[in-house]
């Protein structure tokens, strides 16, 4: 099968690929050919036994979207956005990526031979509720930012798209990735991944809300495991419902400072202080915390999250040498 990562530059997109690389395979067949597209051509996964494409360019242009997804693609993860901070700030840049985006990837799609499969990240932050929600698969999307409101956009277009037999489409309503490599961006829910992350590093981290605010988190491991299992699944029995809130976990974040402090010591925990932010606290605060994801447990076969003490430790096994690299520490 052909395969193109539309994101393919950051982080969840440059861990797929290079899982890809590893297995050469998606559900038992082999991957043929791999396109990563970004704003500027990714690298390539080291030792991939298929040919790899790499190109720069904008998400909102179809004519780019349709030089990375040709005839023969099979399988399209739209992981390209602008994150939810971001597109609070700045609402036409929002809609430009995260709805206009996704609009010449439909455009891209419906041109090709045969509908392929369309793993879409949609987002936690699609959805209300707040702190005390605990929402079932059944719950309706009514967004409280822009990016969640783009997000949902975007799956309602795949469901459509999907009904009309142009598609064949996966949304996955992503948590709060966690612990994010790199450097820290510009999402809102950024600080979960820092008060872990910075720690590690050695460095301070500022926290923007209070311990027992819970968050609705996953492992990059998870992740990369939801994106390969959408990829490959057998949709038939997800019928109109396009949408899946996979098995993630509800954590306080004081529960994830425990966790750094028996992963890496009181040191590492010291290093977080408080330093409360209106505004990020405004955006999160409206996201809900937990969700039952039984669907996806029972019959979509996703996989479950992690304990918080293996998440602190995968970053420090997977990631932590490279970030230590990347910020030249």
């Amino acid at each position: 099968m052909s395969i193109t990562i539309l994101g393919g530059g950051g982080f969840l997109g440059l861990k797929l690929a290079r899982r890809l690389a590893r297995d050469g395979q998606v559900g038992g067949r082999p991957v043929e050919a791999l396109t990563l597209f970004d704003l500027r051509p990714p690298p390539a996964p080291e030792g991939a036994p298929f040919p790899v494409r790499s190109l720069g360019g904008d998400v909102s242009d179809p004519a780019a979207v349709a030089e990375a997804v040709q005839p023969g693609t099979r399988v399209v993860v739209h992981l390209a956005a602008v994150v939810s901070a971001q597109a609070e700030a700045d609402f036409d840049l929002g809609l430009k990526v995260n709805l206009h985006g996704t609009l010449a990837v439909l455009s891209a799609c419906r041109a090709l031979p045969s509908p392929p499969r369309v793993v879409f990240t949609s987002s936690v932050a699609s959805f209300g509720g707040g702190q005390g929600a605990v929402l079932p698969d059944d719950a309706r999307q009514v967004p409280e930012n822009s990016y969640g409101a783009q997000k949902a956009m975007g799956e309602l277009l795949l469901a459509d798209a999907s009904r009309r037999g142009m598609v064949d489409a996966v949304s996955i309503r992503l948590p709060t990735v966690t612990v994010r490599p790199g450097r820290p961006n510009k999402a809102a829910s950024s600080f979960v991944s820092a008060i872990l992350r910075e720690p590690l590093l050695g460095l301070p981290a500022e926290l923007p809300v209070g311990e027992d605010f819970a968050v609705w988190i996953c492992s990059p491991r998870r992740a990369v495991e939801w994106l390969l299992h959408a990829m490959g699944m057998d949709t038939a029995g997800m019928g109109a419902d396009r949408g899946v809130n996979p098995p993630g976990m509800s954590a306080k974040v004081g529960d994830m400072l425990a966790a750094l402090e028996r992963v890496a010591g009181p040191a590492a925990r010291a290093l977080v202080r408080r330093a409360p932010d209106p505004a990020v606290a405004a955006i999160v605060g409206g996201w809900p915390a937990a969700f039952t994801a039984e669907r996806a447990r029972a019959r979509l076969g996703f996989s479950e999250q992690e304990p918080l003490d293996e998440l602190v430790r995968a970053f420090v096994e997977d990631d932590l040498e490279e970030t230590r690299r990347d910020r030249g520490l």
